[in-house]
């Protein structure tokens, strides 16, 4: 049986009919691919990552240092020997090994970089934000750089990927050779398709959006933006758009799709509510899980 774990700023891990695994903001969340394990980003000046033994109530299995400054995403590697987390204050990702219990073992390979971009604010020095393995490269985007880094597994350094300046690139994702990302910084979606980009408004909604998470499902795009507090629904094939509705609270930091049902953290609002697709596009299921801060959902 599958369950919904939701991590966050609150007093822990909540899961969804089960109970409260309570360890200092586990602002996001992964699966192992193979085994009953969750693991955890600690998002603190001195970041920590945790794995657990899924569970209706996670129990601890082992800990590490995140190596960097608040970590704030964490990802698996397909094979599952392998884990990366990205640390946005200071810019560094960090791989470690798992063992087959899916437990931390031998020494971490350190990722530090440097760079900046044009906005004063946001970009005077690099923010590591997602980490995905794909096609045996690590991919990194980074917020501060306008790039998404890539490395060999090893830690060897390959040409990034570079964005267009000032985008502040947060989340993103891979169909074959196709890649997307979310600009958090001015609001946009990218389509990068061989030699040919395709970048569009994430939100059709006038104001300020900062979107925060993007995920493939079948032939569609979704974006949650924060500011205008919706999901947008593009085609993958163009980033045409297909739909945008509510988000059904303030502030949709993460959401996450298991068939037809789709639960977004609603991170201001204090709510995870969910939603049912039909014909891909979001509608409430009228049903919603109040949670403190929420700011990840993952269902293993």
């Amino acid at each position: 049986m599958k369950r919904v774990h939701i991590g966050g700023y609150g007093p822990g891990i909540v899961t969804i009919g089960g109970g409260l695994t309570r360890v200092t903001s586990p602002s996001f969340l992964a699966a192992h691919p193979t085994l009953p394990v969750l693991y955890a980003v600690g998002e603190l000046e001195r970041g920590w990552l945790t794995a657990f033994e899924a569970g209706p109530e996670p129990r601890p299995l082992d800990e590490r240092p995140s190596e960097g400054d608040s970590p704030c995403h964490v990802a698996v590697a397909p094979g599952g020997d392998l884990l990366a987390a990205a640390n946005y204050g200071d810019g560094t990702a960090v791989v470690h090994h798992l063992d087959e219990r899916g437990a931390f073992t031998g020494e971490p390979i350190v990722l530090r970089h440097e760079g900046s971009g044009p906005d004063p604010d946001r970009q005077r020095g690099p923010h590591a934000h997602q980490a995905v393995f794909h096609d045996g490269v690590l991919h990194v985007s980074d917020l501060g750089t306008d790039e998404i880094r890539r490395y060999d597994l090893d830690g060897t350094p390959l040409k990034p990927i570079p964005l267009q300046p000032g985008s502040g690139p947060r989340h993103f994702a891979f169909s074959g050779s196709r890649l997307y990302v979310a600009g958090e910084l001015d609001g946009t979606v990218t389509l990068i398709d061989g030699e040919r980009r395709t970048i569009v408004p994430a939100s059709r909604s006038q104001g300020p959006n900062a979107p925060s998470h993007l995920q493939l499902d079948g032939d569609l795009v979704y974006v949650a933006n924060r500011g205008p507090d919706s999901i947008t629904v593009l085609r993958a094939a163009d980033l045409s758009p297909v739909a945008e509705v509510s988000s059904g609270g303030h502030w949709p930091r993460h959401f996450a799709i298991d068939g037809d049902r789709m639960y977004v953290a609603n991170q201001h609002s204090g709510t995870v509510t969910l939603f049912t697709l039909r014909d891909g596009v979001p509608e409430p299921a009228g049903e919603e899980y109040e949670v403190e801060s929420p700011a990840c959902v993952l269902i293993m």
